[in-house]
């Protein structure tokens, strides 16, 4: 009997770019982990002497690092990526993600660099700070392009155009503000740049052997690209710096096939020559592609500021949240809302209620019904973005929206139970007030993502089903960012390769969940009383917000 043939090993490689770290993760062809490897900034590369993966500027609100240092942390995140003897002659497809917002200006030099990579040679002694005519650039946390945020909200006619045609009112963290400033401050620089990449792209590029494209998803965090039609926005870019378009090249869907992968690495680490580099894209929306959610789910991470993710099918024009290309449907759009008023808020209350306890803390809250008797608390100890309100406010059953204790609400609750579930059912009900504003729409086939700090506490979930009327579920795997990069690279290798087949290639979720069935588990359900519970509470937040927003100096 003739022996059968073995089916080739496949596997694929993902990425994270974060602030702190660069991180790897290799998958199997079932999309299971084979192995992780990482490279802390602060502990691994101490030559370059970053806080929390970043340098502070010499001015105030200035922050950014050397690019060189990411690269170097390529070098050694495959060196141990090998030293766990994983076999890259296996990898068939790698994508990325990459912490948003960041900008890195190739010159001349850099870019034949790219070109020509010698195998004999470490990546970074290549790649070195004079790949770039700004050896010092720009991240995330750099927040110092106020000016540069009016005057382009002003060019295009105003912050609701911005909003219109950007998905975003003018953020001084956001790329298209910080290229401006370059322009202003470093013109000659700016000048001698020969592309622009966003961090994503920049790491497509190191596999590349040469610039690669933005994709539509990150590149609609830069207040640069029309998001309805995903090309760039002439009056934006107009608004920016000159000619800016052929420095941004080309911007493509986030599970685009760029090219194989460069030579040097087929030579250095034994990757396939015909090994697929896929589009990479920013973390925030690579994690929804981690999360394999559809527009049933809304995403809530339980963090220091908490954020609500969604998939929208129109983009609503709201002058705070972000709106992006989504990364893997190129039809639809994911919302991004972040809050000020997360964790920080519920440790403070824990700290006074509870003395530090979070055991307590949750047995207090469970102490008390559903609808906690009326009583109601919004805490925004710093001003929160939507609202743009600060204060704290509490009301007992008492207390309505017209009568003369509104505005001042009460001091303190009775008790610290009653205090404790005043702050979480007002936090929620707040989050779902704004979601609704942005476009989600709550129904019978609703569920929830809980993922962030506080999602391994139950009794707070418990809450969140509740005011959600939804179920809520956590992920069984950790690090979405890392699992959406390696996601995407194993989908955009599957539908390159049935372009020819007879059948219709399935749709990126489904594929994903085809091979990763259980990646999510079912933790809370709604009480059956809780719609008539919350919907009226809903409209009283809606109330308490308003009074908030109207008394800012309270």
């Amino acid at each position: 009997m003739p022996q059968q043939e073995e089916k080739p090993k496949r596997t694929f490689l993902g990425f994270d770019l974060s602030t702190q770290k660069l991180k790897a993760i290799l998958l199997n062809a079932e999309l299971n982990v084979v192995t992780t490897a990482e490279v802390k900034f602060d502990s691994d590369l101490p030559e370059f002497r970053t806080q929390g993966g970043a340098n502070p500027g010499p001015n105030k609100h200035e922050y950014f690092v050397q690019p060189v240092m990411w690269v170097k942390a390529m070098d050694i995140v495959l060196d141990r990526l090998v030293m766990q003897e994983a076999d890259l002659s296996t990898v068939v497809a790698i994508s990325g993600s990459a912490q948003q917002h960041g900008s890195l200006y190739w010159s001349k030099h850099g870019i034949a660099s790219l070109n020509n990579l010698d195998a004999d040679r470490f990546l970074h002694t290549q790649v070195d700070d004079s790949a770039f005519v700004l050896n010092r650039t720009p991240i995330w946390m750099d927040a110092s392009t106020a000016k540069q945020c009016f005057e382009m909200e002003t060019a295009i006619g105003g912050q609701t155009e911005m909003v219109q045609q950007t998905g975003s009112k003018c953020y001084a963290r956001f790329t298209g503000p910080q290229i401006r400033k370059i322009y202003q401050q470093r013109t000659h620089a700016y000048e001698d740049a020969q592309r622009i990449s966003l961090v994503s792209s920049f790491l497509a590029s190191i596999f590349l052997g040469k610039v690669a494209a933005i994709d539509y998803a990150d590149g609609s965090g830069m207040n640069l690209l029309d998001i309805r039609n995903k090309t760039w926005s002439k009056a934006c870019l107009n608004a920016c710096a000159p000619d800016l378009e052929e420095r941004l090249g080309e911007t493509v869907s986030g599970l685009t096939v760029l090219g194989n992968i460069c030579d040097y690495f087929v030579q250095r680490f034994c990757f396939p020559p015909d090994c697929k580099v896929v589009a990479c894209t920013g973390d925030n929306p690579s994690a929804l592609a981690g999360m394999l959610v559809d527009n049933n789910w809304l995403s809530i991470s339980l963090g220091t500021s908490d954020t609500l993710m969604m998939c929208l099918e129109e983009p609503p024009n709201l002058e705070e949240g972000h709106v992006l290309c989504h990364p893997t449907e190129t039809q639809q759009y994911m919302g991004l809302l972040c809050f000020r008023n997360g964790s920080l808020v519920r440790e403070a209350i824990n700290k006074s209620e509870a003395g530090g306890n979070w055991d307590k803390f949750n047995e207090l809250l469970e102490s008390t019904p559903r609808g906690n008797f009326g009583n109601m608390a919004l805490h925004f100890n710093e001003v929160e973005i939507i609202p743009k309100a600060k204060g704290t406010l509490r009301w007992n059953k008492e207390v309505q929206a017209s009568s003369h204790d509104a505005i001042k609400g009460i001091i303190k609750f009775s008790s610290p139970q009653i205090e404790i579930r005043a702050l979480i059912e007002g936090q929620m009900l707040h989050h779902r007030a704004i979601s609704e504003d942005m476009g989600f729409h709550f129904g019978n086939e609703t569920k929830i993502l809980a993922t962030g700090g506080a999602s391994v506490n139950k009794s707070i979930l418990q809450i969140i089903a509740d005011v959600f009327n939804a179920p809520v579920y956590i992920q069984t795997e950790s690090e979405a960012a890392l699992l959406g990069a390696a996601y995407r690279a194993a989908y955009a290798y599957y539908i390159n390769n049935n372009e020819h087949a007879e059948s219709q290639p399935k749709g990126y979720r489904d594929y994903i969940l085809s091979l990763t069935p259980n990646h999510l588990k079912l933790v809370c359900e709604p009480n059956k009383d809780s719609e008539a519970i919350y919907a009226p509470m809903l409209q009283r937040y809606r109330d308490m917000a308003l009074i908030l927003e109207n008394n800012k100096s309270q």
